[in-house]
């Protein structure tokens, strides 16, 4: 069994695959928190595998992708402790099958690259990814399996706080599905500003990477893409687990 490790700056995705299935055996989504430890992360995982009646000894090899670099070190001195597998942790020097034409490839996130190298696997290019986390990214990957560059803007939920914290007289609400377009309460017109606001400009942007694409398959992930995706004009598939998927790639080049 594989396990598929996806540390975000909010939430941490883990996957769990079976050696002969390319679909995602299972997955859990924790808090993510720099100051956990190795040995609280190994709790964690082995109570996930427990659901299964699996134990560290069932797993066969561990990929990871990290955004917060304390984690990545955490993660890495759990995997020797406890695991002693086949380990890839997603960074400069691991092979991904995939050119980078960012100026300086180390800038680029990892789960930016595996959600490209998923997506040309499931889709071929070019295609745009759309991932709706703690950040909202946008990816982009050519006809040829490169990945071109993208945009990086202010999450939903970033954009949200910073509003209730900055604005007196608006009061917070959560963040879902508007009612209308056109709101008639507070809390109607922020949803529709946030949501549909947001919707809108991925969808622009998406039209104006075309410019030097050309006609894109465009894929939603990450935690808030499920909504997005229904609310979007142009987004035409949402992928959960995209980069669980392109963490099980990648690990597998690197075998």
């Amino acid at each position: 069994m594989l396990l598929a490790v996806d540390v975000g700056n909010t939430e941490t995705v883990v996957g769990l695959y079976d050696a002969e299935e390319s679909d995602v055996f299972d997955h859990w989504r924790i808090w993510t928190n720099a100051e956990r430890t190795g040995d609280e992360h190994a709790l964690l995982l082995s109570q996930f595998l427990s659901q299964h009646r699996l134990t560290f000894d069932d797993v066969t090899g561990l990929a990871v992708s990290s955004t917060v670099p304390r984690l990545t070190a955490t993660m890495q001195r759990m995997a020797a402790r406890y695991l002693e597998v086949p380990t890839v942790i997603l960074g400069p020097g691991v092979k991904t099958g995939m050119p980078i034409l960012y100026e300086d490839p180390k800038e680029v996130g990892p789960d930016r690259i595996a959600n490209a190298v998923a997506a040309y696997d499931l889709y071929g290019g070019p295609t745009i990814v759309v991932d709706f986390g703690t950040a909202t990214t946008l990816d982009a990957i050519t006809d040829r399996g490169e990945y071109a560059g993208g945009a990086i803007m202010p999450g939903v939920q970033i954009s949200l706080d910073a509003l209730f914290v900055r604005a007196a007289a608006v009061r917070r609400v959560e963040l879902g599905e508007p009612r209308h377009i056109i709101g008639k309460t507070t809390r109607d017109s922020v949803q529709s500003g946030v949501v549909n606001g947001t919707t809108a400009m991925v969808d622009g942007l998406c039209e104006r990477f075309e410019e030097d694409l050309g006609e894109s398959t465009i894929i939603s992930t990450g935690g808030l893409g499920g909504l997005f995706s229904r609310l979007s004009r142009r987004i035409e598939h949402h992928e959960p687990w995209l980069t669980l998927h392109g963490l099980r790639l990648i690990f597998e080049k690197n075998q």
